[in-house]
């Protein structure tokens, strides 16, 4: 994945003038030796100029991180550490940080060794609270060297997704299809966010289109695309346009990502796409969004800045999908009854027309588009990718700006079951524990739009934190609770 950041944490160690420096000195040391023997030694940096018991300590510490090049920071409690210049370092320091704190190792340190971090965890909190200063601080914060170890590599994804947001740009084309005001999207939360926004007209990508015919790069590209379909490539005649698309989309990126070095698309596939371009640009969305660039239909900024999300994070392809349909009742009794621990209302089908890669699909051939054809002649809608989605966990998440400019989000665990579609498009067959509460009392009652973004693995834990750093108020992060967990609009009777 060439499209998301490699993080490198600063760990500065800390230490209160009136506790033996060496408490934090050898903490350190055993805290690095423990995350290079079980984590990537790539992901750290320790910082040996100081042990950051001052102003002038917390400079220095500050310029060897960066002289490092570190973009992320762990501030390390060796013992209370000093809360001013510790809660200073991470004021000044640009990029995502987190608080962590040593445990006593054992009864004979309590006397003269002992580093009460677990006391001065309270003080920093308090001076980052005053200081407006937000950090991660896990779950339990105080740990022993392997645990604290562990600390920081649960960092890791997490100082990723705000380290890309930050150096992200969006770039979209067309307005919203009619119809399609669920996709509204208020562009000052994504200033807020470090997020650029470059919107441009479909005529101005269908110039740059027409620029690229007979590019002498047509007939590799695909090659390439005709070696990934193989038996799938069910319309060879529109593997030379789709070739032209994709490198005017690469080209474009190239042209114009400016100062920013990551890129996500918010693309638009209808009413006018097929008629004037005589395609559909689902596979090339594909494409790209499986090499790590995300590629969003109906021109769906927040969900394409959703996929990013979940790029970093799980260092994997996503995908976007319409929280779609229901599942029969006659396939629920067949295929999933007593075989999964589910009822017909934790189902539902995610669908989408055929943006999902191949990667993620259990079989796959690029056919028409089933829906656009019904009103249009097939040949302008060839160029979907159809196939199953492969089974497995998978996190179902979003995160939106409201129309009244309030950012919100949703995190929902689950599974792709190994249950047939029977169905087009890039379909799957999905369950989450209490879907329909989830549904009714989140998706629902939120005003949420009909996409949802798809990680691949279970990333509800570290996506709730991504978006706790970067400002969804906690109340405003919806999740599907349990049977007896009632949500505040749930009628109790």
């Amino acid at each position: 994945m060439n499209n998301i950041p490699k993080v490198k944490i600063g760990i500065v160690a800390v230490s209160r003038d009136c506790f033996p420096e060496s408490l934090s000195v050898n903490r350190r040391k055993a805290l690095v030796e423990a995350y290079t023997k079980k984590y990537n030694p790539q992901d750290i940096y320790e910082c040996p100029v100081c042990i950051v018991e001052s102003e002038l300590h917390m400079k220095q510490a500050l310029a060897d991180i960066k002289a490092a090049g570190c973009n992320a920071l762990c501030v390390y409690l060796g013992n209370f550490g000093p809360e001013i210049s510790e809660t200073m370092l991470a004021q000044e320091f640009d990029g995502p940080k987190m608080f962590i704190a040593a445990a006593e190792e054992n009864v004979g340190c309590l006397s003269d060794d002992r580093g009460d971090a677990y006391c001065g965890m309270l003080n920093a909190s308090y001076n980052l609270k005053l200081r407006g200063v937000r950090a991660y601080i896990p779950e339990y914060p105080v740990g022993d060297a392997e645990e604290c170890a562990d600390m920081i590599n649960e960092f890791v994804p997490i100082a990723r997704a705000v380290v890309g947001l930050k150096d992200l740009k969006i770039i979209s084309f067309g307005p919203r299809p009619l119809n399609f005001l669920a996709c509204n999207a208020p562009i000052y939360q994504l200033y807020r966010l470090g997020v650029e926004i470059e919107e441009n007209s479909e005529l101005d990508l269908f110039e740059a289109f027409n620029a690229h015919a007979g590019d002498k790069r047509i007939p590799q590209k695909a090659k390439e695309m005709e070696a990934e379909l193989g038996e799938g490539n069910k319309k060879p005649e529109v593997l030379e346009k789709l070739a032209q698309y994709e490198l005017t989309l690469l080209d474009w990126i190239e042209a114009h990502k400016g100062s920013k070095k990551y890129v996500a698309l918010a693309g638009k596939c209808w009413p006018a796409f097929q008629t004037q371009f005589g395609f559909v640009p689902c596979y090339v969305n594909s494409r790209l969004t499986g090499a790590g660039i995300p590629v969003s239909c109906e021109v769906d900024i927040y969900g394409c800045l959703s996929e990013y999300i979940g790029v970093c994070v799980s260092e994997d392809a996503v995908t976007l999908l319409d929280i779609n349909n229901s599942v029969p009742k006659d396939m629920f009794a067949k295929s999933i009854a007593g075989k999964y621990p589910y009822t017909i209302k934790d189902t539902f089908m995610g669908f989408h027309c055929g943006n999902t890669c191949t990667s993620k699909l259990c079989s796959y051939s690029m056919k028409y588009q089933k829906i656009m054809a019904r009103s249009l002649p097939i040949e302008v809608t060839n160029g979907t990718l159809e196939g199953d989605i492969i089974p497995g966990d998978i996190t179902f998440f979003r995160l939106q700006s409201t129309a009244d400019t309030k950012l919100r989000a949703y995190i929902a665990n689950g599974e792709v079951l190994p249950v047939a579609s029977q169905s087009f498009g890039g379909i799957g067959v999905f369950a989450i524990p209490e879907m329909g509460r989830f549904y009714r009392h989140v998706l629902i009652e939120g005003n949420f739009p009909h996409h949802g973004a798809v990680a691949f693995g279970h990333h509800g834990r570290t996506l709730f934190e991504v978006f706790k750093y970067i400002g969804v108020p906690v109340e405003d992060i919806g999740y599907n609770h349990p049977k007896n967990d009632r949500y505040p609009t749930e009628n109790p009777f």
